[in-house]
């Protein structure tokens, strides 16, 4: 599954049994998310259903503390994890980490489109985590933003290499192909996103609690039109423009519409968004994904028959009113 040998469902029975006394009809696999290093579930038990995350290597508990203390806060948009037995929040198996959740039926905002009532509740919740005070102990322990060279460089090697490159397939052919049509506006963004991460700290801007990948399909809309915000396994201490720039910047080819931004914003309240640091973050968005996709695409032959579905991801990013042509207007 994914390419890395994950529990079994007879594994994952167990421990839902032992832990969370369970008593399991059907555990069906869910084909969401690009984490490789994770896999969702479904679960039917006799009382109701459930959502179980498992995930490979490391886990920070302080992301399911930051969960906590958004729900504590009494932000709505939030679903906490059900504990177990023991009144834990995570049951470790060997070098994975299971975590469950109720299951929300609901639809994620790349296939539902958030009504005029969603958008400004949106705004109302980023503004009630951004403007959360994080006690100064998991401060420490979050992560932190550092304007990392990682894949700037990664991609900058990549065309450094691009000639010796062997072509294991036509997904990849493709991709070469294009890489090699777009590659002054490809190393635009780099130098852009370099330039402004040189700059902005010396402006020693404000840093808040932000989810850092609050795109459409992190963002569920359930049957009563309620939204949450889910997949907070990345929290970081950042400028809020971290999450900002996912308003408006049109990850997935959604959220693109000037009417979308103007009712998050009526929701969100009145603030100060710095466009440097906004522009930042959407070219470093963009870097990051072509990184990410050439790794997949073109240095390796994984992926089998989603090579086709990431390679339409990877393009859709130069489309009309997409990430590029949203953050080339900055």
């Amino acid at each position: 599954m994914r390419g890395r040998e994950f529990l079994n469902e007879q594994q994952i029975e167990n421990c839902l049994k032992a832990h969370y006394d369970l008593d399991i009809i059907e555990i069906l696999a869910l084909h969401r998310g690009a984490d490789t290093n994770a896999c969702v579930f479904k679960v039917d038990a006799r009382a109701q259903s459930y959502f179980v995350k498992l995930r490979h290597g490391h886990y920070n508990e302080i992301n399911l503390a930051i969960i906590e203390l958004l729900a504590q806060a009494g932000i709505r948009q939030i679903i906490s994890p059900i504990k177990t037995n023991q009144q834990q929040v995570m049951v470790s198996i060997g070098d994975f980490h299971l975590v469950v959740y109720p299951f929300i039926d609901a639809q994620d905002a790349f296939s539902h489109s958030l009504s005029d009532q969603q958008w400004i509740l949106l705004g109302k919740a980023l503004q009630q985590i951004h403007g959360l005070k994080v006690p100064t102990g998991m401060q420490a322990r979050l992560r932190k933003e550092n304007y990392s060279l990682k894949f700037r460089q990664s991609v900058c090697a990549f065309y450094e290499q691009f000639n010796a490159l062997k072509i294991t397939d036509e997904i990849a052919e493709k991709l070469f192909a294009f890489m090699r049509q777009e590659q002054k506006i490809i190393l635009h963004l780099v130098k852009a996103a370099e330039n402004l991460a040189n700059i902005i700290p010396s402006s020693n801007p404000q840093y808040s609690l932000c989810h850092s990948d609050i795109h459409g399909g992190n963002v569920l809309v359930d049957g009563h039109d309620r939204i949450y915000i889910v997949d907070w396994d990345e929290p970081i201490m950042a400028p809020k423009e971290r999450d900002l720039m996912f308003i408006g910047g049109g990850v997935g080819n959604v959220w693109n519409q000037p009417h979308e931004e103007a009712l998050f914003y009526q929701g969100y309240g009145n603030t100060l968004v710095d466009k440097n640091i906004l522009a930042y973050y959407r070219y470093e968005r963009i870097i990051e994904d072509i990184s990410e996709y050439v790794q997949q695409l073109l240095l390796s032959s994984s992926g089998g028959e989603n090579r086709e579905i990431m390679y339409q991801h990877f393009m859709d990013m130069f489309a009309p009113r997409g990430v590029v042509e949203i953050a080339l207007r900055q």
